[in-house]
């Protein structure tokens, strides 16, 4: 199944979603910046590393534009997208720690900077500064959405953990730890914007749908550029998920479909015995043979149109346009 472009001969972009929400952005922009100051210096040095380091901010703009499509007037949005932010954040932070990472967005990952401990209470410190703006909005209905969706991310960085170097991990495991550690914070970002807009159900749920496809979406094509694509454009190491032993769905496919000697290199690869540039590039090789890669995209493409299948109910506007066109962007990026 195939994601044609909106804009005729152009590739699809996330332009059009950050033009929409650009002066919303600004307002956001100004809550994360006051929010994230501390008198304890260490705290907006090392949160605003990465909060400066020049992510997209895809998930408050998934608020900003799920308000925009509902032709929301208010601005109790702003600090909702802040929160998603500051939720985000946390997770990457912590994230880092776990993985051992060493680049961030194109930068030297904090923890290597100040050290696992600050890296972990400031992700925390962020993580209650964005309970914070949810109570200030004072919609029980919003905390219930936000804190569910942190508890769910959290379940799903452990099931990642414990199927970390696990070989015979599935596919549908798979998919169940993606949804949980990046589809539900996409999920209820787009949530949020029905409930202080006052819409339907039928809205939220098709929101929310959207959201929850987009992230699946946009986990797929990151598991399969870790194999394809470079540090510069990636921000982060080559490779980093194959050397960590992470069961990915292009390495679940490759493993499932190769020889007995296939098998047997992706067990002592997983399980950490096989990491050298030489055996990355073999299992690049393999991915490419068995089809592993191309199946994870047109799956990431599948998951798509799904998202913006769910926006269907939406009266055709610039709104609706650009929401969709950041679907076919988050399976065309380059990273």
């Amino acid at each position: 199944m195939s994601v044609t472009p909106i804009r005729e001969n152009q590739p699809p972009s996330l332009q059009p979603m950050m033009a929409l929400v650009a002066e919303d952005m600004n307002a956001v922009n100004a809550v994360i910046l006051d929010r994230m100051q501390s008198k304890v210096a260490l705290i907006p040095e090392l949160a605003g590393h990465l909060i400066a380091g020049g992510g997209k901010r895809m998930r408050p703009m998934l608020t900003l534009a799920s308000a925009r499509l509902l032709d929301y007037p208010g601005t109790r949005h702003h600090k909702l997208a802040a929160a998603v932010e500051f939720i985000h954040t946390a997770t990457l932070l912590h994230d880092d720690v776990v993985d051992g990472s060493a680049m961030r967005r194109g930068k030297k990952a904090a923890n290597l900077i100040w050290g696992n401990p600050a890296t972990v209470l400031v992700g925390d410190f962020l993580f209650s500064r964005a309970f914070e703006l949810m109570v200030e909005d004072g919609s029980l209905k919003v905390l219930k959405i936000l804190s569910h969706a942190s508890a769910v991310i959290a379940e799903g960085e452990v099931d990642q953990l414990t199927a970390q170097r696990r070989i015979e991990t599935s596919e549908e495991e798979y998919l169940g730890i993606i949804g949980a550690k990046t589809a539900a914070l996409f999920a209820a970002a787009c949530r949020v914007a029905p409930v202080v807009a006052e819409a339907s159900e039928e809205q939220e749920n098709a929101l929310e749908a959207y959201g929850r496809n987009l992230g699946i979406a946009f986990q797929l094509v990151d598991d399969a550029i870790d194999y394809t694509s470079d540090e510069e454009t990636m921000g982060k190491g080559l490779g980093d998920d194959f050397r960590d032993g992470k069961m990915t769905l292009p390495v679940i496919l490759a493993h499932a479909r190769g020889s007995d000697e296939d098998k047997a290199f992706w067990k002592a690869a997983m399980q950490g015995d096989r990491s050298s540039d030489e055996d990355l590039a073999h299992a690049v090789s393999l991915m490419r043979q068995t089809g592993a890669l191309s199946d994870t995209a047109e799956a990431a493409r599948s998951y798509a149109r799904r998202a913006i299948d769910a926006l269907s109910i939406f009266p055709d506007t610039s709104a609706r346009k650009a929401m969709a066109e950041a679907a076919q962007f988050a399976v065309a990026r380059a990273y």
